[in-house]
């Protein structure tokens, strides 16, 4: 999974002459949290990899740069609490990213739940959610990764201009359409590998 993430976070442990156990000690987290990044099983959110820069010595941007080159198969995902359009939506979506993992939910909290576990590079966001507002959800999933690229999904143009403020790269009415989600895809603001 992140093969070119563990080469490097290996190379700088190393270089830093510290074990897993001291980086693990000065990150606050287990030897096998460490283990898992240097097997290349799991890849650290980016409030690990703040951390990481700070206890290795090096820029943050190397550590985003290597997490970006083990993205093989970019997480993304897909929030609306309409299954209909949810079903539709994600046959679109695998269709136009054939090499990305692509999960749907249908409620806010269990997506916002997933982005704190896994690394996301992409999240297509229902605005209107019952009592949930898409762009509250967006903050929220922000504060957690903010190199996530978050795309925003309405019938309602009224919430163009709300949708702007947020940290969103992109807006589109809905019903999804193979060549407006390319056209996201080449508009977003930080580039995945492997999803086009």
């Amino acid at each position: 999974m992140g093969k070119y993430f563990s080469d490097t976070l290996k190379k700088l442990r190393n270089k830093n002459g510290l074990s897993q156990l001291d980086l693990a000690k000065k990150m606050y987290v287990t030897r096998s949290t460490v283990s898992r990044w240097e097997s290349g099983y799991r890849l650290p959110d980016a409030t690990m990899l703040y951390r990481l820069s700070e206890a290795l010595g090096v820029d943050v941007n190397i550590l985003f740069a290597a997490v970006e080159q083990s993205d093989e198969c970019p997480n993304v995902i897909m929030v609306d609490d309409n299954k209909i359009i949810l079903s539709g939506g994600l046959l679109i979506l695998q269709e136009v990213m054939p090499n990305a993992s692509v999960t749907s939910f249908t409620k806010p909290k269990d997506a916002i739940e997933y982005v704190k576990a896994n690394r996301v590079a992409l999240a297509f966001l229902d605005i209107e959610m019952g009592t949930v507002s898409g762009l509250d959800v967006c903050s929220e999933m922000l504060k957690v990764n903010p190199r996530l690229n978050v795309v925003y999904l309405t019938a309602y143009r009224d919430y163009s201009f709300d949708a702007w403020s947020t940290g969103a790269c992109g807006f589109m009415m809905k019903p999804l359409t193979v060549e407006g989600v390319r056209e996201q895809l080449s508009r977003l603001r930080y580039p995945v590998r492997g999803l086009n």
